[in-house]
C-alpha cells in the first residue's frame, strides 16, 4: 500500500505544476504496472490490466480476454514441414491462377482476408468460454481478477515513481518544445555556456541552444558568459528535449534587429524592401516609405546615429549602408552603389543588366575592397551590374573629335563660298583672281628683300 494522501497530493500538485494530465499519468503507471506483473508473476499468454486508484493506492490485476468463434483444428495444431511445403505450393498455384483470371484472384483474396488466426494472449474461443458460463457469447469480454502476489504492493510503489518521475521530464520537454517553437524566425537573448571544437552552447532560458560552425561570423569571439542576440534558424523534437539551432550570420538576425530597434519600421511606416549581407563586414539595406513627411534614411540613422550605432554594435562594427528604394531601377541601382557616385547607367532589360559610367576618383569605390560594394549591390537590386570607368584620355580624344568635326564643317562652308565669290566677280566685270599671279607677286617680294640686306652688308663692310 502507498501513502495516501500524500502521493494523491504530490500526483495532482505536479500535474497542475507541469501542465500534464492526470489521467495521462494514470494510465502510463498502469501499463508499467501491467508490465511488470506480467514479467514477474504471470505468463506470456496473459492480457494483463491493472487499476490503480489514485486515492488510496491500491491496485487490482484483471486477465481480460475476448470471446472468438471456434476455430478449426488445423488452425490449432502446428503445422508441419511438408503441410508447409504443401501449403507453399497451394499459394503458387494460386498466384498462377490469378494472374489468368482476375474475378478468381478478387475471390481468393476475399476467401484469405476471411480466415484469422487464433491468438490465445488476447482471445478465447466461444466452446471455452461456455465451459466457464455458458451466457457467454461472440464478442463478450471475460474479465478474471488475479491475486496480487507477496511483495507486489513495494514493486507498485517504486514502479509507480519510476513512471511519474519519467512522465514528468516527457512533458517537460514536450511542453519547452511547444514553447520554443513558436520562437522560431524570431531574435533571442542568450549567454554562452561552452565553446567547444568550434560547437557553441548557448543558454536561452531553461533550455539551450546550438551555434554550428555554419552559422557563425568569421572571426567573431565566443567567450563563455557573454551576452549577444541570436537568431533562432529551426527548433525540432527530440528524444532529449528541443534541438535549437541558432545564427548569427543569417540576413533575418539584421532585419529583426531594425524591427527592434527602429519604432518607424516596427510600426509600418518604413519598410525594408531588400537585404545584401556578407556577415561581420558590410551589409546594405534599402527601405522605403509612403510618409513623403518622413525620411525613411533619417529613421533609420536615428538623432546622431544613435539608433543604426546600437544595430553596429550588437554586430560587432559590421558596416551598414542604408539606402532608399526607388521602383525607377536606374535610380534604384545608382543608390545601391552608394557611397560612389555614378555619372550615368545603361539599362538592358532583356539580360537584366546595368552598365554603370563613373569618373576615374570613384571607380575604386564603385567596386569596393575586393568588389565587395558592386558584389553587394548586385544581390541588393537582383540586377547584374558592370562598372565602367571614364578616364582623362576618354575626355580629351571626345574633345578632339568634336574639334576635327567643327574643321570639317568650316572647310566644307569655305568651299561652298568661292564659287559664289567668283560668279559675283563675273558680274561686276572683274577677273578672278589666278593663284599663279599670286605666288609670282610673293618671289618679287622675297628677291628685292634678300638684295636689301646684301647691300647693307657691303655698307657695313667698308
Amino acid at each position: 500500500m502507498l501513502d495516501q494522501k500524500q502521493f494523491s497530493l504530490a500526483l495532482k500538485q505536479i500535474c497542475e505544476e507541469k501542465g500534464i494530465s492526470e489521467k495521462q499519468v494514470l494510465e502510463t503507471i498502469e501499463s508499467a504496472l501491467a508490465a511488470a506483473y506480467r514479467k514477474d508473476y504471470g505468463n506470456k499468454l496473459q492480457n494483463i490490466k491493472v487499476e490503480f486508484s489514485p486515492e488510496d493506492g491500491s491496485t487490482k490485476i484483471y486477465d481480460i480476454k475476448t470471446v472468438v468463434e471456434d476455430m478449426p483444428e488445423e488452425e490449432e495444431i502446428e503445422e508441419s514441414q511438408d503441410q508447409k511445403e504443401d501449403k507453399q505450393g497451394k499459394d503458387n498455384k494460386a498466384k498462377e491462377k490469378t494472374k489468368k483470371d482476375e474475378t478468381s484472384s478478387a475471390e481468393a483474396m476475399a476467401d484469405e482476408e476471411e480466415i484469422r488466426k487464433f491468438n490465445p494472449k488476447t482471445e478465447i474461443q466461444l466452446t471455452d468460454a461456455k465451459e466457464i458460463k455458458k451466457k457467454y457469447k461472440i464478442g463478450d469480454e471475460i474479465i478474471t481478477k488475479l491475486e496480487k502476489p507477496e511483495g507486489y504492493g513495494r514493486m507498485a510503489a517504486q514502479t509507480a515513481k519510476q513512471v511519474i518521475i519519467q512522465k514528468l521530464r516527457e512533458a517537460e520537454r514536450h511542453t519547452l518544445y511547444e514553447e520554443m517553437k513558436d520562437q522560431a524566425g524570431k531574435v533571442i537573448n542568450g549567454v554562452i555556456e561552452r565553446y567547444d571544437r568550434r560547437f557553441v552552447s548557448i543558454s536561452i532560458g531553461r533550455a539551450t541552444a546550438f551555434l554550428p560552425p555554419e552559422e557563425q561570423i568569421r572571426g567573431e569571439m565566443y567567450n563563455v558568459g557573454a551576452q549577444m542576440k541570436f537568431y533562432i534558424v529551426s527548433v525540432e523534437e527530440n528524444a532529449k528535449g528541443p534541438r535549437i539551432i541558432v545564427s548569427r550570420r543569417n540576413e533575418e538576425i539584421l532585419k529583426e534587429l531594425f524591427y527592434l530597434e527602429i519604432p518607424e519600421i516596427s510600426s509600418g511606416v518604413v519598410e525594408i524592401k531588400a537585404i545584401a549581407r556578407e556577415a561581420g563586414e558590410r551589409s546594405k539595406v534599402a527601405v522605403s516609405t509612403d510618409d513623403s513627411s518622413i525620411d525613411p534614411i533619417g529613421s533609420c540613422i536615428g538623432q546622431r546615429g544613435n539608433r543604426i550605432q546600437t544595430i553596429i554594435n550588437e554586430l560587432n562594427g559590421e558596416k551598414i549602408d542604408i539606402i532608399e528604394h526607388s521602383d525607377d531601377v536606374e535610380r534604384f541601382i545608382q543608390n545601391s552603389l552608394s557611397p560612389a557616385k555614378i555619372t550615368s547607367a545603361k539599362i538592358n532589360e532583356k539580360e537584366n543588366q546595368a552598365i554603370v559610367q563613373v569618373k576615374s576618383d570613384q571607380f575604386s569605390l564603385a567596386i569596393g575592397k575586393g568588389g565587395q560594394n558592386v558584389r553587394l549591390a548586385t544581390k541588393l537590386t537582383n540586377w547584374k551590374i558592370d562598372i565602367e570607368e571614364i578616364t582623362e584620355k576618354g575626355k580629351k580624344e571626345e574633345n578632339n573629335k568634336i574639334e576635327k568635326q567643327d574643321d570639317d564643317e568650316k572647310e566644307e562652308e569655305g568651299k561652298e563660298k568661292k564659287p559664289k565669290e567668283e560668279k559675283k566677280e563675273k558680274k561686276d566685270g572683274k577677273k578672278p583672281k589666278d593663284k599663279k599671279d599670286d605666288k609670282k607677286k610673293d618671289g618679287d617680294k622675297k628677291e628685292k628683300k634678300a638684295e636689301k640686306k646684301k647691300d647693307k652688308v657691303k655698307k657695313d663692310k667698308k
